[in-house]
């Protein structure tokens, strides 16, 4: 019988714990940080990746 009274008292603690979280974040307006991320524009497919030039770019280069 102990055990269930301990798993009601958790059990309603984690509940308190979840509620008094949400109205945290409402009242920091947490919960709008994601639709603005949802609005911004994607990266636009079409583009060409850039070439990096990390070592030399011809074979002759390496050959002197």
């Amino acid at each position: 019988m102990n055990v269930l009274v301990l798993q009601v008292f958790v059990s309603l603690m984690l509940v308190a714990s979840s509620v008094l979280l949400f109205v945290y974040s409402m009242r920091h307006r947490d919960h709008e940080q994601a639709d603005r991320l949802s609005l911004f524009p994607l990266e636009d497919d079409s583009a060409q990746p850039v070439a990096r030039s990390d070592g030399p770019s011809s074979p002759s280069a390496s050959q002197e």
